[in-house]
């Protein structure tokens, strides 16, 4: 049988299965799901954690800065993560998702962004600084954060798969990676509304967030903020 015979058949099986779904109580790892229509259904936060302007990054540095810029982004992010709580499910290129769970799942995936924002302003940037006096580089990067029901299946073939995560959440945090990283941290109205009150106002009453319209996505209600938060 011929590869194009093999995925006829198998294709035509892909749309013709029934789906198994279940509601998920923990972020799944691809060992949980099944390769075929299998999949779980989590109420869930993602946030997408992205190194800005990382084409021009390469295309003007020597690849062993920007190699070392990539591993001091995704490592600072990955560690925050964590700390947070946070599931990291993928790492792309110069970005990282992760996914919260739980009754503070927006609180913490918020407080992670601002977090990051800290690592990058405090961290990284006066690190890179000191170790390579003539640069004019500075880390940028941009964060969004949507939550929503996700509908979490395994794709691929045998030997070589993970999880695709299917919803808003996982759509619209990527997308807001896109919007100017002057303003590092962008969530939706959905996660504004239902996130602490201590991630919103700072401890002097400054509101942290500034209401937005995202033009592009039918003028939806988004919020941003340079803000960090001590790590």
């Amino acid at each position: 049988m011929s590869l194009s015979d093999d995925l006829q058949k198998e294709i035509a099986e892909i749309f013709a299965a029934q789906w198994s779904k279940r509601e998920g109580q923990v972020v799944p790892e691809p060992k949980d799901i099944a390769l075929k229509n299998d999949a779980v259904e989590l109420d869930a936060t993602v946030l997408y954690a992205d190194l800005s302007k990382s084409t021009a990054l390469v295309d003007s540095s020597k690849a062993h800065f920007a190699a070392e810029v990539y591993k001091a982004y995704l490592h600072g992010a990955a560690k925050v993560i964590k700390s947070e709580n946070g599931v990291i499910t993928a790492y792309d290129g110069d970005r990282v998702m992760a996914v919260f769970i739980g009754d503070s799942k927006n609180t913490s995936a918020v407080r992670c962004a601002l977090k990051i924002n800290y690592v990058v302003k405090k961290i990284i940037n006066p690190a890179l600084k000191k170790q390579y006096l003539s640069s004019t580089y500075e880390v940028q990067q941009t964060i969004g954060v949507d939550t929503s029901k996700l509908f979490v299946a395994r794709t691929g073939v045998r030997g070589d798969n993970d999880l695709v995560w299917v919803g808003r959440a996982a759509n619209y945090a990527a997308k807001l990676c896109d919007l100017p990283p002057e303003y590092p941290s962008w969530i939706t109205k959905a996660v504004y509304d239902c996130m602490a009150k201590d991630v919103k106002t700072s401890s002097d009453g400054k509101a942290m967030w500034e209401a937005m319209t995202w033009t592009s996505m039918n003028k939806m209600a988004i919020y941003r903020s340079n803000w960090t938060w001590l790590v």
